[in-house]
């Protein structure tokens, strides 16, 4: 296998590298030692080291005289003997003699100095080169914790082997190089990618969360002592009394404590006026005590309006001469419907009929009542979606004719929202809805950015469908594009989230090795 590296020179290349390290410590102690035996041979040599401005003549020896400034005063004349004094004398006249010759001559001090701080600095490199090569010994291991910055490249003859020190990079052929310019960078001060560089980093950047605490979990629910599967909603069924309460246990047991219920009524119980609706017995009021019953502490929330009830599928009463749909009766029904549901010991009731004027009506019938503590969640910009196709389905709720765009919002508005908004707040609402989600981001945002209540956003039928079928089909990761989808409502503003995927969603969240957690902690 032929190896070559694009790495850090701090990056150990294994035994070529070891192999390299030990010959250039050995190679520089020996030129250092050669440096220093070399300057001392020279230094040695007659006539060829000199003191700073000795005397020194051709062919004979001196000594150093008396100069003024310049050399050392020869040892007192008082304390020698008359015979050596003279000898002195004789000496330094001697020197005095041969002075101008001297000064004359070449200086060679300034390269017997050069010579001599070579041999120095080869002495201490070569020491260095070796305190090196015993000190990358303990390095060693440090310098391997940096493989990843180190990506070895490599080819083989008739073997797989793994690019670098990260699985999953391909191996590059032998001698690759990128075709870049060497040394380019960008004069770039602004880099958002610093705050994208560590799990860490991106954990305190994170601007927004999802738990549980999120999510409300719609129920459909049934007379039938069996659960009955909703073909166009894989994973979401009718539920029996029985299996109500189950799911509720289950859905507390993850973290999930609101619930909104929306009941199949049978078609012998339906009539114009949806009176059903505000029957003390009707399911929706008998489900809501056998809750309560048994989890007084979870919050249950109901859906007012008179579609489930009404022969004719819409959400108000119809004039049969001209399909209008009649407000204000219709209000009056929605009134007595909230009413009993408050009695029954629903928690927050909710609006879905988009008539005019009835979050007020709704809010004086409540408090009149003496339910003062029942909230109120508007679905304010509730759109006339071809979204809520399975929905119908599983309610048998479809209009018998026409559709709901004379009380439903128009998909292509968004300003329209801020009317009702305005509306909704001054009426006595407690919590605003964009239904359906994903679809109407935009109008999210909008309910966030202008008003101070908490926003409700509605992931429906028809978007909880789609990723079902995409994933039955392997086109998509269905618990990341979930996850995703309900995320990306949170971001947009959304406080709360009605979903179908509310268990599930919580389960994948809470296991330690999927990947919510995985991704939280930066394993991926």
């Amino acid at each position: 296998m032929d190896r070559f590296s694009v790495s850090s020179p701090l990056m150990p290349q294994g035994g070529e590298a070891s192999s390299t390290t030990r010959t250039t410590a050995v190679f520089v102690a020996f030129a250092g030692l050669l440096g220093v035996a070399l300057g001392v041979h020279l230094g040695s040599q007659p006539g060829a080291l000199y003191m700073q401005g000795s005397s020194v003549a051709v062919g004979q020896t001196t000594k150093p005289v008396v100069d003024s400034g310049r050399w050392s005063v020869a040892p007192a004349m008082s304390r020698m003997p008359r015979a050596a004094a003279a000898s002195v004398e004789q000496e330094a006249q001697r020197g005095m003699e041969y002075d101008n010759l001297v000064m004359q001559l070449p200086r060679e001090s300034s390269n017997v100095e050069t010579m001599t701080l070579l041999g120095l600095g080869g002495l201490v490199t070569a020491a260095m080169a070796v305190l090196y090569r015993f000190m990358n010994q303990n390095k060693k291991q440090v310098a391997m914790d940096l493989q990843p910055v180190d990506w070895a490249m490599a080819t083989t003859a008739g073997e797989d082997v793994q690019a670098g020190g990260i699985p999953g990079i391909a191996p590059r052929p032998a001698g690759y190089s990128h075709d870049v310019t060497k040394g380019y960078q960008l004069e770039e001060v602004s880099r958002p990618r610093r705050n994208r560089r560590s799990p860490v980093i991106r954990s305190f950047m994170r601007e927004t969360s999802m738990t549980p605490a999120n999510f409300i979990a719609p129920f459909f629910i049934h007379d039938d002592d069996f659960d009955e599967e909703i073909s166009a909603m894989p994973g979401c069924y009718r539920l029996c009394a029985a299996s109500v309460m189950r799911e509720v246990a289950e859905h507390v047991a993850v973290g999930v404590r609101t619930f909104i219920l929306f009941p199949k009524i049978p078609d012998e119980l339906k009539t114009p006026d949806g009176r059903q609706c505000y029957d003390e017995n009707d399911i929706v009021m008998r489900t809501i005590k056998m809750i309560k019953a048994a989890h007084p502490d979870v919050i249950i929330c109901t859906d007012v309006a008179l579609d489930p009830y009404n022969s004719d599928g819409h959400d108000g009463i119809v004039d049969m001469n001209t399909g209008e749909i009649i407000n204000d009766i219709t209000v009056e029904q929605l009134c007595k419907q909230a009413v009993q549901q408050a009695r029954a010991g629903a928690d927050i009731v909710a609006p879905s009929d988009m008539q005019d004027g009835r979050i007020g009506a709704i809010r004086d019938a409540l408090d009149n009542e003496g339910f003062t503590g029942v909230g109120i969640m508007a679905y304010t910009a509730k759109y006339a979606s071809a979204f809520y196709g399975p929905f119908r389905t599983a309610l048998d709720s479809n209009p018998s004719f026409g559709d709901k765009s004379t009380y439903q919002m128009d998909p292509a508005n968004s300003r329209e929202a801020l009317r009702e908004i305005e509306l909704d707040e001054a009426e006595g609402a407690d919590v605003l809805m964009v239904k359906p989600g994903l679809p109407y981001l935009d109008v999210i945002a909008i309910l966030k950015q202008n008003s101070s209540l908490p926003i409700a956003a509605y992931h429906v039928s028809g978007e909880y469908a789609m990723i079902k079928a995409a994933a039955a089909a392997g086109y998509i990761d269905e618990e990341k594009v979930a996850l995703e989808s309900l995320l990306s409502m949170r971001r947009a503003g959304a406080d709360v989230i009605l979903t179908y995927y509310a268990k599930q969603a919580s389960m994948w969240m809470a296991e330690p090795e999927g990947f919510w957690q995985q991704k939280l902690q930066g394993k991926l």
